[in-house]
């Protein structure tokens, strides 16, 4: 076998992988506890993927895999930061069975050198709920920074929750 069984690999998402993709997203249980906001459009990632293949130039959605089974779904979207700039805000849910392993981590930093290598925005951020302690560490060994507090930044469960920002940017790579 080509694929090294013990690497997380990110690749575009497939048809095969909707059932698990709606099920991680609207599916409490199979979300966890910080990825689920409510029941939506039940057909969304569907259309999506049949309209773009989950890629276009300001979002995007890939699966981390390790060998060949499916883990979750890495995703990014284009946030402005000014009048002229914008940088990446990305996004990551595991299956059940994938969390605490360290999969989300090499997800993240592979989804970071993925843009970095494929497009020209120069930073990637991140944002979890203060109490998601995993996803923080998660990050922290991706490489990404911890900037600070947003207060109230989003609505989740009946109530406005505290979120955590952290950030790479480009130099951040060159250094490690």
């Amino acid at each position: 076998m080509d694929e090294d069984v013990s690497r997380v690999v990110l690749r575009p998402v497939a048809e095969s992988d909707l059932d698990l993709l709606e099920q991680l997203t609207n599916d409490p249980v199979a979300a966890g506890a910080h990825q689920w906001f409510g029941w939506h459009d039940p057909g969304f990632l569907r259309r999506r993927w049949r309209e773009t293949g989950m890629l276009t130039a300001d979002s995007g959605m890939l699966v981390p895999t390790l060998g060949g089974r499916l883990l979750g779904l890495v995703s990014w979207h284009r946030s402005r930061t000014g009048p002229t700039s914008y940088c990446w805000n990305i996004g990551l849910v595991l299956a059940p069975e994938a969390r605490g392993h360290g999969h989300g981590t090499d997800a993240q930093r592979l989804l970071v050198e993925y843009l970095f290598a494929h497009t020209q925005l120069n930073r990637v951020e991140a944002t979890t709920e203060v109490d998601n302690r995993a996803e923080q560490r998660a990050l922290e060994k991706a490489g990404f920074t911890r900037e600070g507090v947003l207060r109230g930044y989003g609505f989740r469960d009946g109530r406005w929750r505290d979120n955590v920002v952290y950030s790479v940017v480009r130099s951040d790579l060159a250094l490690g």
